[in-house]
């Protein structure tokens, strides 16, 4: 089977840097270690603030296979922060809709973005070669500008010495060992994460006792599907008790079987087998190519901790959940969009060092938050006991014509932003509005005439003021946030008012630079917002 997603073989190819030439180490304010789309996106963040930042791979470009292939509003969002999101919706496939079936009935069908006004789809699916192609893309234009971003190639770290204000990198590149320091090592490599083995740290969670089969495909004729999110259970076409299906760009398609736990996976993995599943679940009038395959066993885990001193998980590295819901990548990105100021402060004298354990806090309740809803899809998906399939099998028959069953239905919670509710950085919420507004969530997008509000909450703190007078920009301790004056006189489509005010006529909300709520009132009042400024960067 030819793979068709390696888009490059040497992105970064192995170039000798000046610090292999050095006599003492040299050292670095962020060392990345892990080239994939969570330390491409870490360096992105870090090098649009002017934070100089080193990644380091073992490798010299994308890896094989599509892996990933859905990508959230949230996490297209994050993207769109780095100047990657669009090139990614224009490739990709886009989508909102998604369908259920029982054996060959249409349980029901959902829109995961019902409402108007967002710049960015729900979803779309593309191959995560693609994903990491742009922001490697970004990485270059940037990089062009100025942007203190390195991506070294085929420099593999294989130790670590933590102190107590940096670390110690043993690095090896084909020419060689050099050492390198880092004020703060920050863990992007995997869910095998050789990092964490190095530093003899673990995960805490369960393996799931199932086998599920992945086959991307490249349609040559006789396959007609909409452009939709497909999920049976206990099909009666093909093999397997679940089966999920996606399309994906360059006409591919994604099939994922469950095939058990006591399977010979050196068997499941021939290509003979493959087909035999895939023939009978398409018909013998489809004709196709084989493009990528694996196996995978649901895992739902995570470290104690994402941080250890000086040195930050990151991304799969941190945590692990199953793929349905699509919580992994888009997880791995919105650890970054939450790490990535904080760090950028601190190591810009903004902030002090305690802030970086509200990166530990909010995200370890970011990934606790995904566990908890991958778990239950895998306990519906998967059901343990005779009593637990026929719990299920029930909710799924009542679905067809029953509303009030549809919500258990749980063919994988599909991944929405994280909101950091009891977070020490969000001040008490003294405004009345639309709970999807409230302090520690992220910020939904609306329309502003041609343009969305999103962007212009890109990177900074801003005072986002509807109805309601403040000063055009306010400092406090070394923080300068601007003001977004907005009425909701120019909002047509209400979107603003419904999403931000609720009732309430005016409005004021204090928003970070990743976007998510800090603090929101009725009317500007000085005192409390400059007191909000300084609980939002950890300064009291």
């Amino acid at each position: 089977m030819q793979d068709r997603y390696t888009l490059a073989d040497k992105v970064y190819p192995y170039e000798r840097s000046a610090d292999q030439d050095q006599d003492a180490p040299v050292r670095h304010p962020v060392v990345v270690m892990g080239g994939g789309p969570v330390g491409i996106a870490t360096a992105l963040d870090l090098g649009q603030q002017g934070v100089p930042v080193v990644v380091l791979d073992d490798h010299e470009g994308i890896g094989m296979g599509s892996r990933a292939i859905c990508f959230s509003k949230r996490c297209l969002e994050v993207a769109d922060r780095y100047g990657a999101g669009k090139p990614m919706v224009d490739k990709g496939v886009v989508w909102n809709l998604g369908k259920v079936f029982h054996k060959d009935d249409k349980v029901f069908e959902f829109n995961l973005l019902p409402e108007e006004g967002h710049e960015y789809p729900a979803f779309i699916n593309l191959q995560q070669p693609y994903f990491e192609r742009f922001m490697i893309d970004r990485a270059r234009e940037l990089q062009a500008q100025g942007a203190p971003i390195q991506i070294r190639g085929k420099n593999r770290i294989d130790n670590v010495e933590v102190k107590d204000d940096h670390v110690v990198l043993d690095v090896m590149t084909p020419d060689g060992p050099y050492k390198l320091e880092a004020e703060w090592l920050i863990g992007c490599d995997g869910a095998s994460s050789p990092l964490r083995t190095m530093l003899d740290l673990d995960f805490t969670g369960k393996v799931f006792q199932d086998s599920f089969l992945i086959a991307d495909i490249k349609m040559k004729s006789g396959m007609e599907f909409p452009t939709e999110r497909w999920f049976w259970f206990e099909p009666t076409h093909g093999s397997g008790a679940s089966t999920l299906l996606h399309k994906q760009p360059d006409d591919v398609w994604r099939v994922d079987f469950q095939i058990g736990w006591d399977v010979d996976r050196k068997e499941e993995m021939k290509e003979e087998n493959i087909r035999r599943r895939l023939d009978a679940f398409l018909g013998d009038e489809v004709e196709y190519d084989m493009v990528w395959s694996s196996i995978y066993t649901f895992q739902c885990k995570r470290m104690d901790s994402f941080r250890h001193g000086r040195v930050l998980f990151a991304g799969d590295a941190a945590h692990q959940v199953s793929p349905f819901g699509a919580r992994g990548a888009n997880s791995g990105m919105q650890d970054v969009d939450n790490l990535g100021w904080k760090l950028g402060m601190v190591l810009n004298g903004k902030a002090p060092e305690s802030l970086i354990d509200t990166y530990n806090t909010e995200r370890v309740h970011g990934a606790d938050e995904n566990i908890l809803n991958s778990t239950r899809s895998t306990d519906f998906i998967t059901p343990k006991s005779e009593m637990s399939k026929l719990l299920r099998d029930s909710v799924l028959e009542l679905s067809e014509n029953f509303e009030f069953a549809r919500p258990m239905v749980n063919s994988g919670r599909l991944s929405v932003p994280c909101t950091y509710d009891g977070s020490s950085l969000n001040s008490a919420d003294a405004l009345n509005g639309p709970a999807r507004t409230r302090p520690g969530s992220a910020c939904p997008d609306a329309p502003l005439g041609d343009e969305f509000l999103l962007p212009k909450l890109s990177g900074k703190f801003t005072l986002l003021t509807i109805d309601a007078d403040a000063p055009d920009s306010i400092e406090e301790s070394g923080i300068e946030v601007t003001r977004l004056a907005l009425s909701v006189k120019d909002d047509k489509t209400l979107a603003l008012k419904d999403r931000y005010l609720g009732d309430c006529p005016s409005g004021v909300y204090l928003i970070r630079p990743d976007q998510h709520v800090a603090a929101r009132r009725p009317s500007f009042d000085e005192n409390q917002f400059r007191a909000a400024i300084r609980r939002a960067t950890g300064q009291e």
